[in-house]
Formats: C-alpha cells, sequence, structure tokens
C-alpha cells in the first residue's frame, strides 16, 4: 500500500510539474489572446470561437492577415484594431470589443492613468505579437 502511494505521489508532482513547465512556455500575448481573444476568435484564431456563431458579424482568421496583407504581418494595423480607441475607417463598424478601453479601466485602477496606459500598450503590444505567430 506505502508503495502504491509512493507512486502515485511521484506521479502527481510529475504532473504538476508538467504542467507548471507548460505554463512557463506560455507568452504574456498567448495567455492575454486566450483570456480576451479566443472565445470569439478561437483557440488557434480561425475565427470559430465559442462565441461567434452568436456574432452579427463572423470574428476573422486571424491566421491569415499576413497572407491579406501582401506577406507581411500589418503589426500597426493589428494593434490599433485591437486597441480600438483610434477609428480605423477602412476597418468598418466593429462588434469586437474596444479592448483599449477596457484594459485601460482595469490598469488605470491599480498603476495609475500613466502606468496603466503603460500597461495597456504593453498588453496590445503582446497580443499583436502573438497574432504574428499564429501567421501561415
Amino acid at each position: 500500500m506505502a508503495g502504491k502511494l509512493v507512486v502515485l505521489l511521484a506521479l502527481s508532482s510529475l504532473a504538476m510539474g508538467s504542467a507548471a513547465f507548460a505554463e512557463e512556455k506560455m507568452s504574456y500575448g498567448e495567455g492575454e489572446y486566450l483570456n480576451s481573444c479566443a472565445a470569439c476568435h478561437g483557440l488557434h484564431g480561425k475565427g470559430d470561437g465559442a462565441l461567434a456563431t452568436v456574432l452579427k458579424t463572423k470574428p476573422a482568421d486571424l491566421t491569415l492577415l499576413k497572407k491579406k496583407y501582401g506577406g507581411e504581418f500589418p503589426y500597426e494595423a493589428a494593434r490599433e484594431f485591437i486597441d480600438g480607441r483610434k477609428i480605423v475607417p477602412s476597418h468598418g463598424t466593429r462588434e469586437m470589443p474596444i479592448w483599449g478601453r477596457q484594459f485601460i479601466e482595469e490598469d488605470a485602477k491599480t498603476y495609475g492613468p500613466v502606468g496603466g496606459e503603460m500597461l495597456t500598450q504593453d498588453r496590445i503590444d503582446a497580443l499583436a505579437r502573438y497574432l504574428a505567430t499564429l501567421q501561415r
């Protein structure tokens, strides 16, 4: 019985260690994406998230941005669209949340207006960098 307990404890430690290792490998941008974007855009950015079917406009397939922009990932355009506080007429109307406003509300509570804006911009940069990794 004691031998089985030792084996179970060892396996449990390995499983927890593996989970911790997997967490360490996740980038800040990926974590932010999973928290803020995946419900609509899907786990892999293909526009097939759990909420995609209830939206008026199908979420964009974020894996095709590089292709859509002639082979180069549109980093600044992605940042502007995520932020949403600057009106980008070519993007048309948006059902997507304006993450810049939502992030700043959260971030400013903890870090004040200047620190909050800096953290908000970091979050948006991390998201844009992560989107660049999803490109096919």
